[in-house]
């Protein structure tokens, strides 16, 4: 059994939005539409599973019934940060299935999540435990203390930016998290530095350019740009 859980809890302040940015809407549709289409659309989803932030739960009910979303199944309560509202979900998730089915864990503001990165992903955390989907660091990397003077550079053949999904096998990454909790972390940045704050070794999986994250306004610009790349590449096939 292979979950999507999309992790939906964040307010979206640096959007300066009045909704969260994971239901603004593009073109017609909610960003978190785009996201969980792509896990619907995905023959190796079995089930889907969304951490939602406080108030929006009926809404996005109506947005799965609305866009045919028939694999979502459980609309989980977010946290007060990143970390507790992934604990939320794998441990409402770990109620239900086996601790040998696998969870991809999807941030909702990457709407452009490809079926090859989802595939990829299932694929790395079947052979290894694990897979965090990477990507190549193709600027220069320079380090800094003040962030305002550079202290010197970083190889950045040696560097790998993480996207989401990020897949475990459940009853793994439930064991992290109680781990975590026994040693006070509560607020580390995504489930792979939770992993590496662990002690624990990760594996890569492919990720894209393409994949990205919704931060800002100038991401939305992006994201209807690649939206349209897509619809011209679309129709010209």
């Amino acid at each position: 059994m292979n979950i999507a859980l999309i992790i939906a809890g964040g307010s979206g302040t640096r959007m300066h939005q009045d909704i969260p940015k994971q239901f603004l809407t593009v073109n017609e549709r909610p960003v978190i539409v785009y996201t969980l289409e792509a896990f619907q659309r995905h023959p190796e989803i079995d089930t889907i599973a969304v951490v939602c932030i406080e108030g929006w739960e009926q809404v996005l009910w109506a947005y799965a019934n609305q866009f045919n979303i028939t694999k979502l199944k459980y609309i989980i309560p977010g946290g007060k940060n990143g970390q507790d509202s992934i604990r939320n979900g794998v441990y409402e998730l770990e109620k239900h299935f086996s601790v040998r089915d696998i969870v991809l864990i999807h941030d909702a503001i990457r709407p452009m999540v490809s079926a090859e990165i989802i595939s990829d992903c299932i694929r790395v955390t079947v052979q290894c435990g694990n897979a965090i989907t990477v990507i190549p660091c193709a600027e220069a990397m320079m380090q800094t203390e003040d962030g305002r003077i550079s202290t010197g550079s970083y190889p950045r053949d040696k560097l790998r930016r993480t996207q989401t999904p990020q897949g475990f096998f459940l009853g793994n990454i439930c064991e992290i998290h109680r781990r975590a909790l026994e040693a006070g972390i509560t607020n580390s940045v995504a489930s792979c530095t939770l992993m590496i704050e662990m002690g624990e070794q990760i594996y890569f999986s492919a990720g894209s350019e393409k994949n990205i994250k919704l931060t800002t306004v100038e991401d939305i610009d992006i994201f209807k740009a690649l939206l349209a790349a897509k619809r011209a590449d679309w129709l010209k096939n």
